[in-house]
């Protein structure tokens, strides 16, 4: 079994959707977030806040995607440029989710803005967009992602019931098993990463006594439960 070649194999987002109202100077804002899993996913996200809020002056958005975090978008909506957009986007960028970790992802961010009749000014409204991120973010329930790799082990038929219990006793995880007339394929999801790659193949030549190596399936993201 090779290296995925993978180097992300684990990220943070949210679960669901939440809201938060806040007040600044007599304007109104309500920053809503929401799990995401493609552009298109926060598109929609806006329209239905647009329709929901149709009288309101401002529905500014921010959204980042992906465990690398290389899509990232922001809109400042008729605010001064640089004034909403970007500090919303920056509050989900610098989002700590762990002690020294920043990597919040597949989050989409929209802040609608009720004007009040009294100028924030450009200093004012950066905070006040970046502050309704941020105190929604702070309510918000969180799940962690990891990439697994699911596997396919071949063994004999003698050795099946064996090895798969073994498996299970080890506390990787066993989806199920194919049988064939000539083998029985057990299939299994493990972490990736290289560590965790090296860490199986040791552990499957000990149960099968080297005759055995695993085939990659796929790759696939999970939430941890």
């Amino acid at each position: 079994m090779s290296d995925s070649g993978v180097t992300v194999t684990g990220y943070t987002t949210v679960r669901g959707e939440h809201r938060h109202a806040s007040e600044v100077r007599r304007s109104r804002f309500i920053a809503v977030v929401r799990r995401i899993d493609s552009e298109d996913g926060a598109r929609s996200f806006l329209t239905d806040l647009r329709s929901e809020f149709h009288d309101a002056r401002h529905h500014c958005s921010a959204f980042v995607l992906g465990p690398d975090r290389l899509i990232q978008r922001a809109n400042d909506d008729g605010e001064p440029s640089g004034t909403a957009g970007a500090p919303m986007l920056d509050a989900i960028l610098k989002r700590a989710t762990a002690p020294e970790t920043t990597d919040l992802s597949d989050v989409a961010v929209v802040v609608v803005r009720y004007f009040g009749g009294v100028l924030l000014g450009a200093g004012g409204l950066v905070r006040a967009y970046s502050d309704a991120v941020s105190q929604a973010l702070d309510a918000v329930p969180t799940v962690r992602r990891r990439l697994v790799q699911r596997l396919a082990i071949p063994v004999a038929h003698a050795d099946a019931g064996r090895v798969e219990n073994s498996l299970r006793n080890a506390g990787t995880q066993v989806l199920g098993s194919d049988y064939f007339a000539d083998q029985v394929v057990i299939r299994v999801a493990v972490p990736a990463g290289i560590a965790s790659i090296e860490g199986f193949d040791a552990q499957l030549a000990s149960l099968t006594a080297g005759q055995s190596g695993a085939q990659l399936l796929d790759l696939k993201w999970v939430d941890n439960e």
